[in-house]
């Protein structure tokens, strides 16, 4: 896999962590927005915006949610804005498939305390690039993923392949992961892997942690395969476009 630097490690308590890289020109393609699309680039990795205990209450949210379905293969992903969740080898809608039962498994407090960590980590991305938070709507897809060691069934369940977000999704110009559990105590495998020319740099995942970057093609990466154990996360993203923009999740 080349050289690999760590970038943050999962002991670490990390204040804040900026790394500045070159644009690359996957934003000229799209249609700018002054003060918000991407002029600095880079990527960013913080523990001290979600504590942990936030993270943890974060986590059981997405543990009942995914509770109620769950992929055949190994990434099992909970998206509160659409709905939509891993139910073997397809995708159900968690509101339309569960109706009232929905209520019996999330609170309004959940729904608060996800609207709040998505604006705390809103405003650090916006700090870190020199930007209006204002400017940023956040987009889709958002959502919780759960990976464990088992064999994909589908091509949803293939996490692994290297990939840009800004390619994949063309509205994500900002795109932030909180993790909700801890590398080598939760799981093994399952580092971040920013890949660059000659070099990877990795990030070890923590409960509380956010990285951050700008998601264009300066900023290629992966997942690598957990191996054992469980790793949650949160991928929240943001666009500079307010027609991509989404609103937070509602409890009906």
């Amino acid at each position: 896999d080349g050289v690999t630097e760590v970038l943050a490690r999962h002991g670490e308590e990390l204040q804040d962590k900026f790394i500045e890289v070159p644009c690359s020109e996957d934003y000229d393609s799209h249609k700018r927005f002054e003060g918000c699309t991407p002029r600095k680039c880079g990527r960013g990795v913080t523990d001290a915006v979600i504590t942990r205990e936030e993270a943890e209450r974060i986590r059981r949210i997405a543990e009942r949610g995914l509770s109620l379905g769950g992929s055949d293969g190994g990434a099992s992903i909970l998206d509160l804005h659409s709905g939509a969740l891993s139910l073997g080898k397809h995708f159900v809608n968690l509101y339309r498939y569960f109706g009232d039962k929905i209520q019996d498994i999330f609170t309004e407090e959940d729904f608060a305390l996800y609207r709040d960590v998505r604006q705390r980590i809103q405003q650090k991305i916006a700090q870190a690039f020199g930007i209006s938070s204002s400017s940023m709507y956040l987009t889709k897809p958002t959502f919780f993923s759960r990976i464990n060691n088992t064999e994909a069934k589908t091509t949803h369940d293939e996490y692994w392949h290297p990939h840009i977000d800004k390619v994949t999704y063309g509205s994500f110009d900002y795109t932030s992961l909180l993790y909700l559990s801890d590398y080598t105590e939760d799981f093994g495998g399952g580092r971040f892997v920013f890949m660059d020319a000659g070099s990877n740099k990795t990030i070890e995942p923590r409960a509380g942690r956010v990285s951050f970057f700008t998601s264009g093609s300066e900023n290629l990466h992966r997942v690598e395969k957990v191996r054992w154990g469980t790793r949650y996360a949160i991928t929240i993203s943001f666009t500079c476009n307010p027609d991509h923009g989404i609103g937070d999740p509602v409890l009906m």
